[in-house]
């Protein structure tokens, strides 16, 4: 095998080995509140909304440190490791306690910003100009199919079930678990790129280097152009904890949705996983193909988001997110018209401010300070005032890059 082959071998492993090791974790977060409003111990006095506070807190200021982490063990080893965390955070749901739960969430926060600097690293070194294009493009599409297979899975194991027994719990968080693993020593199959392109992982391992040590993040962070776009970086983390963690309890706490209520939350995940690889091939074709530039394409995904909103808002009761285990009664707007047994058939800053925005508001819906309905308000007023923001940047940033290239061509012409 030549040495691109080698190259392309390597980007499909580590696409598998996210795929497996996130369709445990992703499917996890998707019905952890779900399972611990089911788990029958008066020891036990854990909350999802909680755990992803923390995850997510943990996460953000893990990011400064994980470059030197990536630099120091590698990042082969580092992708182990972490997987390692993410499979003992879904291993203590089998016999959840609260000290473990919280120590858990602690480590994959720390896990998290480690996995994802080395992921980029593996990419970079793997990936040049030309093709780190379909290299990211592989990685990405393998990855958004763990939403839908892990998704598929809680359907099955879940249909019917009104109360998830301990017996389910522990099935289902086994079966995740050993998935995960699964994924986590496919890294070991990743082999190094041949010596000719050694280069291009000294300059990686340099901008590992130069990122964990010279206070870059801190310069960029207080430049316009990320001012301009923190708020879009922002609204991104909202939106992030809400389809991951929230709106799936919210469907399973619909009493009106009946017996399926449960294994409905396995097609909500496979619908987002559908949606996130339709969208991206939708979005990527316009954004190639369209004379306007990218300002027509975040329109569109903001219309659709509040599109999303207020369906959600039609067919969802306010107090869903914190509804006891036996669900809410309250009514939505729309009711199910179909029933049948009363059941309804059916860069590091960048990910700096978005982790944070998951905080706030994974610890406002704990604290009930945010309902569903002002949850999906705060979310439309946030997306509005990024849309504008991310088009100013843009344009300030096409500004920036016409004077530039006028005063080089002046340069030239004298």
């Amino acid at each position: 095998m030549g040495p691109d082959g080698k190259k392309l071998l390597n980007i499909v492993i580590l696409g598998f080995g996210f795929m497996f090791m996130f369709t445990a974790f992703q499917t996890c977060g998707n019905i952890e509140q779900t399972v611990i409003k089911s788990f029958n111990s008066t020891e036990f006095h854990g909350s999802g909304y909680t755990s992803m506070a923390i995850i997510y807190g943990v996460f953000s200021a893990s990011n400064l440190m994980a470059p030197s982490v990536v630099t120091l063990i590698g990042p082969q080893v580092s992708m182990f490791l972490s997987g390692i965390l993410y499979s003992g955070y879904i291993a203590m749901f089998i016999h959840p306690l609260t000290w473990s739960f919280y120590t858990a969430s602690v480590l994959v926060g720390v896990a998290a910003a480690v996995l994802w600097t080395a992921q980029g690293n593996v990419l970079a070194i793997n990936s040049t100009d030309r093709s780190i294009g379909r290299n990211s493009g592989i990685f990405w599409s393998l990855l958004q199919f763990s939403l839908f297979f892990g998704n598929l899975y809680i359907y099955c194991a879940w249909h019917g079930h009104v109360h998830i027994t301990d017996k389910d719990r522990r099935t289902v968080f086994i079966s995740l678990t050993v998935i995960s693993l699964v994924g986590c020593f496919l890294f070991f199959l990743i082999r190094k790129p041949d010596p000719e392109s050694s280069s291009g992982s000294e300059a990686t391992e340099s901008l590992l280097q130069t990122e964990s040590g010279d206070g870059s993040t801190d310069r960029i962070s207080v430049t316009k152009e990320m001012l301009l776009l923190s708020a879009s970086i922002g609204y991104t983390g909202l939106e992030l904890t809400f389809y991951s963690g929230v709106y799936g309890t919210c469907i399973g706490a619909m009493t009106r949705f009946g017996s399926d209520a449960k294994s409905l939350i396995g097609i909500s995940g496979i619908c987002i996983g559908l949606g996130e690889i339709i969208g991206g091939g939708v979005f990527g074709m316009l954004n190639k193909k369209n004379r306007f530039g990218r300002n027509p394409v975040v329109l569109l995904g903001l219309i659709t988001h509040f599109v999303a909103f207020f369906l959600i808002f039609l067919n969802i009761a306010s107090d869903a997110p914190l509804a006891p285990e036996g669900g809410t009664d309250l009514e939505a707007f729309i009711t199910p018209s179909y029933q049948r047994k009363q059941s309804l058939q059916t860069p590091h800053f960048q990910k700096v401010q978005q982790i944070t925005w998951s905080l706030l508001v994974s610890v406002g819906l704990y604290w009930s300070l945010l309902g569903l309905y002002w949850s999906l308000l705060v979310f439309t007023g946030t997306g509005t005032v990024s849309s504008p923001q991310l088009a100013w940047s843009v344009i300030s940033h096409q500004h920036v890059k016409s004077k530039t290239q006028r005063c080089r061509a002046a340069c030239e012409w004298q």
